[in-house]
């Protein structure tokens, strides 16, 4: 689904004040941003709608100044220019959004809990690698969807900079296949939208399941994240 230019501003505004930049600076930008942080402890590299902007410290900045951004937005490429000052971790990310979704409407009644307990029961249903790499403990807002008493899958968001709800969801193993994580996404969705947030779906580009289901769910792919951790 195609996002109003409204929504396409605030994903923008949330982004510059995330990255440390002016109000404004990326929706205006021609070029390339660079903000200078010389006790970061992370190299970013955010590319959305064409433009791209980099954070980090003094030394990566000039070693990145004459790095395409096409080869920036490569996760290996960030980590070789950043070896010597330990670079390691993270990856590159796709961020996608939505400033309305279809209502997915389910079959049977649904019992929903919002509870810490139900959410540590469904992580500790599925792969360590997977509660993990979701990581819904450290969401605000929590949406689980419970079948025979236990819990099946979770959507959860946080707000982001007061204007996106970041979406993440997790299904457990045995329950994955149904339909039950477009299900939960749905939900936590459309109470998020409810409160005015526009949506975020951040998810590795090498994760196929999370990539396809934000693009089933009615997500639009808008650009790229890659990071690297500094020593």
């Amino acid at each position: 689904m195609r996002l109003e230019d409204g929504s396409t501003a605030i994903c923008l505004l949330a982004w510059e004040r995330r990255l440390g930049f002016p109000d404004g600076a990326l929706a205006g930008a021609q070029d390339r941003l660079v903000k200078r942080d010389d006790g970061a402890q992370a190299v970013q590299f955010l590319r959305l709608w064409g433009r791209s902007a980099l954070s980090g410290p003094g030394w990566a900045l000039d070693a990145a100044r004459d790095v395409p951004d096409d080869r920036l937005a490569d996760h290996a490429t960030l980590l070789g220019l950043t070896r010597q000052h330990g670079g390691h971790g993270l990856g590159t990310a796709s961020l996608y959004f939505a400033d309305d979704l279809p209502l997915v409407q389910p079959s049977d009644q649904v019992t929903v809990s919002h509870g810490r307990a139900e959410l540590a029961q469904l992580e500790s249903l599925c792969p360590p690698d997977d509660a993990n790499e979701v990581g819904l403990g450290e969401l605000e807002y929590r949406f689980t969807v419970m079948h025979d008493g236990g819990p099946v899958a979770c959507a959860a968001y946080a707000e982001w900079e007061g204007l996106l709800a970041q979406l993440r969801v997790l299904v457990a193993p045995a329950y994955r296949g149904r339909g039950l994580g477009t299900l939960a996404a749905s939900i936590a969705a459309h109470e998020a939208l409810a409160t005015g947030l526009t949506l975020q779906w951040e998810t590795d580009v090498s994760n196929f399941a999370s990539n396809a289901l934000a693009r089933s769910l009615g997500f639009s792919w808008a650009g790229t994240q890659t990071a690297v951790l500094l020593r």
